[in-house]
């Protein structure tokens, strides 16, 4: 027999789970909110530096240099579209890939302190690239303040990501690292108004292993793990081609800061 506390108790749940979908629209609504923003940002600032300035437009393809270590400093660039992949050199020939760079980011930061880039700057795709001469901004930055803000803000925004990528190679395990860079990719493409349900990855697995500190045989179990997991999933095109049904999975899985429970990889 029912007492009269199960009708109350029942009543208590579905308030509490209407409370709780209610909470989780709130929270899209106000993530999309914020990728709109960030976007419109984005495409502001490429609209204020083509007012105030002449950059030299190029179309670049995968695989093109767009600025080489060692090679003397006068241009900043901008993405305004395309991906692009930063490559540091170490003094015995090894490469490290240490960035990777999207729509709205600049690139050649590294080369302001000693006059000569310290980084390739190499496409990953198909994109257009802005090169903007050094002197010719800071001299346009007096006449507009509002572009040295601009990058002020761009600079500020490289230590963080440098920041973070640093945290995540040297605090993560191995599938949690794989789930932050997948993270971090759809992230970035939300922030330009992009698709993040299903992304193409411009690198191959030994390049993602060599961004992460990893070998590529570590990524490739790692993404079979999450697949596993059902965090991800591997689209019918090709193994770079990577579903994610939600991105706020992959933020809780790194949160966890652990490998998928056993019974997933059963």
């Amino acid at each position: 027999m029912l007492t009269t506390a199960t009708p109350i108790l029942l009543r208590k749940n579905e308030a509490a789970n209407a409370g709780s979908l209610q909470g989780q629209a709130q929270h899209r609504n106000s993530e999309q909110r914020a990728q709109l923003s960030s976007s419109q940002q984005i495409a502001d600032a490429l609209a204020l530096v083509s007012d105030c300035l002449v950059p030299q437009r190029l179309m670049v393809r995968a695989g093109d240099v767009i600025c080489q270590a060692g090679q003397r400093f006068d241009c900043l660039y901008l993405m305004n579209s395309g991906f692009v992949k930063i490559i540091s050199l170490s003094s015995d020939g090894r490469e490290q890939v240490v960035g990777l760079k999207f729509r709205g980011d600049w690139l050649g930061f590294d080369g302001i302190a000693n006059q000569r880039y310290s980084c390739d700057a190499i496409a990953i795709d198909t994109g257009e690239v802005w090169a903007i001469r050094y002197d010719a901004l800071l001299e346009a930055s007096l006449r507009r303040p509002v572009l040295l803000n601009l990058l002020h803000q761009a600079m500020s925004r490289e230590i963080a990501n440098d920041r973070d990528s640093l945290m995540s190679v040297c605090t993560l395990p191995a599938d949690a690292r794989v789930a932050d860079f997948l993270r971090y990719w759809a992230d970035s493409l939300a922030k330009r108004g992009l698709r993040t349900d299903q992304i193409k990855l411009r690198m191959t697995r030994a390049e993602i292993g060599n961004y992460l500190g990893m070998t590529l045989e570590t990524v490739s179990r790692a993404l079979s793990r999450l697949a596993k997991a059902g965090l991800i999933e591997f689209a019918e095109g090709g193994r770079r081609d990577i579903l994610i049904p939600e991105v706020d999975a992959l933020r809780t899985f790194i949160q966890g800061g652990m490998t998928p429970a056993p019974a997933l990889l059963q």
